[in-house]
């Protein structure tokens, strides 16, 4: 049996001294290439459990962000300020969480694909390794007669023997573990898309966060410019919210909350944005239209709402754009408006 380059038979046909060198160089090098994948493998169990925390943080902000909204709601307009921008900052905070959970775990999916490749690497030098376990196994056995040492030499074919099975059953566990490396990095890809995606919608109604939501109205203000200036901002308030709370409990608010929300988007056009801006208090802007057609609209809302739900009502204030208008102003004069409307229903 011809030896493979590079080695030197024994004089009795038995593997070489630098078969077996070359043999443990190998077991080394797949010994520490383990230990790199096992490292690998804690960073990423490290990495799911950080984004889990974040995960929470930002679901316990966003729940103080909404009783601090629904406090506002219950003060007196002079004693609101405060408490809201405390909420506003709550939010934003939870919103940066979210898109860099997000992003983290974007990244932990690529550190799994690298993970899923390193295994397969490691599978193939263990099927490289059994191969040449079984040429030694081979080498062993053809020898094993002349050699005059028979029990020696059948403890070492088994020895080998055994050590080729262990590669092969390493090979197999490894490209096992790699294949899923590769679905775990897949559903992480999955899972990142649709954070990214829902990063900026509130997680109760599906509107948008007052982040993003700022952001959207202030493209329909860019647009309403460039096209004939048209632009209405609806400010929505859900009346009663806190005695349904107070009464049936914050499900059943929470249910009217949906409700609105479902409502608003079924009656106005699927471009309109829908902001919520406080626990109870929501945002619209539709361009090229007035205040007629807005508060048709909003009666066609209310009405839906009412049929639905028994005490289902909304207050509206609304505020037509002006040439000189910052997003600021205009939300402050329908904000005013939808104050002037609620006390005229008292």
């Amino acid at each position: 049996m011809t030896a493979t380059e590079g080695s030197v038979p024994s004089p009795n046909g038995e593997p070489g001294h630098d078969d077996e060198l070359e043999r443990s160089l190998v077991d080394q090098t797949l010994s520490d290439s383990d230990q790199t994948v096992s490292d690998t493998d804690q960073t990423l169990s490290d990495a799911d459990q950080q984004r889990a925390e974040r995960d929470q943080d930002s679901s316990d902000r966003d729940q103080r962000a909404s009783d601090l909204e629904q406090a506002a709601a219950d003060r007196e307009p002079t004693s609101q300020t405060g408490v809201i921008e405390t909420a506003r900052a709550d939010r934003v905070e939870a919103t940066g969480r979210r898109l860099a959970t997000t992003a983290e775990r974007a990244r932990t999916a690529v550190g799994r694909f690298h993970a899923a490749d390193a295994r397969d690497v490691n599978a193939q030098a263990r099927d490289l390794a059994a191969a040449e376990r079984d040429h030694a196994a081979e080498t062993l056995e053809a020898a094993a007669p002349a050699s005059g040492a028979k029990q020696e030499g059948e403890q070492r074919l088994a020895e080998v023997r055994a050590r080729a099975a262990k590669d092969r059953d390493r090979a197999a566990a490894d490209r096992a573990a790699a294949a899923a490396d590769r679905a775990t990095a897949a559903r992480d890809r999955e899972q990142a898309a649709i954070e990214l995606r829902h990063a900026h919608l509130d997680d109760l109604t599906g509107a948008l966060r007052r982040q993003m939501g700022d952001a959207a109205l202030q493209h329909e203000i860019d647009r309403a410019r460039r096209g004939d200036g048209r632009l209405v901002l609806a400010y929505v308030d859900v009346d009663g919210l806190k005695a349904i709370n107070d009464r049936e409990g914050h499900s059943a608010g929470d249910a009217l909350l949906v409700a609105v929300v479902s409502t608003m988007r079924a009656k106005l056009r699927s471009f309109d944005p829908v902001v919520r801006y406080g626990g109870d208090e929501f945002v619209c802007a539709m361009s090229g239209t007035d205040t007629v057609d807005v508060t048709e609209r909003f009666v066609e809302v209310a009405e839906a709402l009412a049929r639905e739900h028994d005490e289902a009502a909304i207050s509206v204030g609304m505020a037509d754009l002006r040439p000189s208008d910052t997003l600021t102003d205009l939300v402050a004069r329908g904000d005013a408006a939808l104050y002037k409307a609620k006390r005229r229903q008292a």
